[in-house]
């Protein structure tokens, strides 16, 4: 069973974000499924690396998006980007330093509660702004 489902409520009515966050979803129960099952340490370190990588690409996408358009929250919406980055990427250092313990329910439940929230909460803000200059 997925550690997430994608639903009507995450979406930010920007089609290119909207599977940009469905492609995060799909990492985060990879990852899970992965913890669940006992996958080797290298599995899953190239799991949680590959969610790090999109996840830092996704973000630069939105970035990219916010400055063209002078979204007004730019920097706000970025400083959240930048501490789950933060976060993130200490949590793949210690994993690949040897502290696998790092992957427990607890980080991934982080993980999902902070994306769900990210998402119907700092996102949904921005499907307004970004429709009204023919970003859809």
């Amino acid at each position: 069973m997925p550690l997430m489902v994608w639903n009507d409520k995450l979406s930010v009515g920007i089609a290119q974000f909207d599977e940009e966050h469905k492609q995060l979803v799909a990492l985060i129960n990879e990852l899970f499924d992965a913890v669940q099952a006992g996958r080797s340490k290298e599995a899953l370190g190239g799991i949680l690396d590959s969610l790090v990588a999109y996840t830092k690409s996704h973000f630069t996408h939105e970035e990219e998006h916010f400055a063209r358009l002078g979204y007004p929250d730019r920097d706000a919406h970025k400083a959240e980007h930048d501490a789950l980055a933060s976060q993130v990427l200490d949590v793949q250092r210690k994993y690949h330093a040897g502290a696998t313990a790092m992957l427990s329910m607890e980080v991934m439940n982080f993980l999902k509660n902070w994306l769900i929230k990210h998402i119907q909460g700092t996102d949904k803000k921005y499907g307004p702004f970004l429709k009204e200059r023919g970003v859809a």
